[in-house]
């Protein structure tokens, strides 16, 4: 069965651990890409690809988002993916950290799937002269980059800059750079940057949970920083519908997985910044049904305790309660006539809005309004299936006119 849309597979074999995207004339957008180092090898494997996985997501119990991972299986008939061959055409530039890039050309358009690193080279050698040697590449996104980038001094920072401009600050500092960026102005001022020695990835999560926003790397592999705004308003944006109801015109799913468990509650928040006392927030009706659920910041970066004591609350208010969750739906995108489907598979990100209804076998219909903070593709040459996963806002704020998040007596007063 030929795949709904084409999949693209670049390897950038030369060029270093470069964080930057190397120009590649006709393929490139001008003021995007840096041009690169003469002599590079960059080569497009799509016919030699026989399966790709990919997964980007938000970990519940972690409250924070984690490296995009990709594995790419190339078969390889000549030996030349083999890094022990000195006879490639690729040797000796099979090495760690050389960049990838994924992507599905649908209907004419071209949409990133993902961009990152070879971590490893996992060669399988065939048993009998009649099967395929082939490589898996292992790949993650350039959370693991900025993990293993110490700072120390942040080059730039000041007391009083937005949290917005002290991330662009850190990723200054390591050599990010700007083109790929999208960094929001922030909504709460830092204080002055603590020079201590940490990753830079750890000085980011600080800004970002004194925020209240959100850091991660999309589908292009851009920096991303939304703002504690964003993250009270994007559920309000026109959702993308899906149904399993018999007769309905929105978008069918293959598979659905429901949850109810504790992970999202949080009925206790200490947060202390820096210079500053410990500040509490707890629900104790929370408390009382479903044990102390509790956590605690230190060193953030707000000027004021008042603004510890408002990140404190909002978090608790938000997080209290529990409901029962739908926690992916699962698109099968060889489906006949399933054009809004795969635009959804491949358009969706992180914070997008999806409404799902849900007619189980017992004749009880659920009807969610979630977010987008998951996208796994599950790729073959006769198979491709997309797994969505969904959230409830990550932060609860009051909303105006909003029939889900303007409810007097119910949503949450954000600061």
């Amino acid at each position: 069965m030929a795949l709904p849309a084409t999949p693209i597979v670049k390897i950038n074999l030369t060029g270093g651990a470069s964080f930057a995207t190397p120009f590649i004339l006709d393929t490139s957008q001008l003021d995007f890409a840096v041009l690169g180092e003469p002599g590079q090898i960059i080569i497009d494997v799509s016919n030699q690809v026989s399966k790709i996985d990919t997964r980007k997501e938000r970990n519940l119990f972690q409250d924070k988002y984690l490296a995009g991972t990709a594995t790419v299986r190339i078969l390889d008939q000549n030996g030349d993916w083999n890094p022990q061959n000195t006879s490639s055409p690729y040797y000796p530039n099979l090495v760690p950290l050389r960049s990838i890039i994924i992507e599905a050309n649908y209907s004419g358009t071209v949409y990133p799937i993902f961009k990152g690193y070879i971590q490893e080279y996992l060669y399988t050698y065939p048993k009998d002269q009649n099967e395929l040697g082939y490589v898996d590449l292992i790949c993650t996104d350039a959370f693991r980059l900025i993990f293993n980038s110490n700072v120390t001094t942040v080059t730039g920072s000041a007391a009083g800059q937005d949290t917005g401009t002290r991330v662009d600050k850190i990723l200054d500092t390591i050599g990010w750079p700007t083109s790929a960026r999208s960094i929001m102005t922030g909504n709460t001022l830092c204080q002055a940057d603590p020079a201590t020695t940490r990753s830079a990835l750890a000085a980011i999560e600080t800004v970002t949970f004194t925020e209240q926003g959100a850091f991660y790397f999309d589908k292009a592999g851009n920096a991303v920083f939304k703002d504690r705004d964003f993250v009270y308003t994007s559920g309000t944006a026109t959702p993308t519908v899906f149904s399993n109801a018999t007769g309905s015109t929105d978008i069918p799913y293959a598979g659905i997985t429901f949850a109810l468990d504790d992970k999202t509650i949080v009925n206790s928040a200490t947060v202390t910044r820096t210079g500053g006392s410990p500040q509490t927030a707890s629900n104790q009706d929370s408390i009382d049904k479903f044990f102390l659920h509790s956590i605690t910041a230190n060193d953030m970066l707000m000027q004021t305790d008042a603004e510890a004591l408002n990140l404190a609350s909002n978090f608790v208010a938000s997080r209290k309660d529990t409901t029962l969750r739908i926690e992916t739906i699962t698109l099968d995108l060889v489906t006949l006539g399933y054009g809004a489907g795969v635009a959804a598979a491949l358009g969706l990100d992180y914070f997008d809005p999806m409404q799902i209804t849900n007619v189980n076998v017992a004749g009880t219909t659920i009807v969610k309004t979630l977010q987008c903070q998951g996208i796994a593709h599950s790729i073959t040459p006769n198979t491709w299936r997309t797994t969505l996963t969904t959230q409830e806002n990550i932060l609860d704020g009051f909303i105006l006119d909003s029939t889900l998040y303007g409810i007097l007596d119910t949503s949450v007063l954000a600061y």
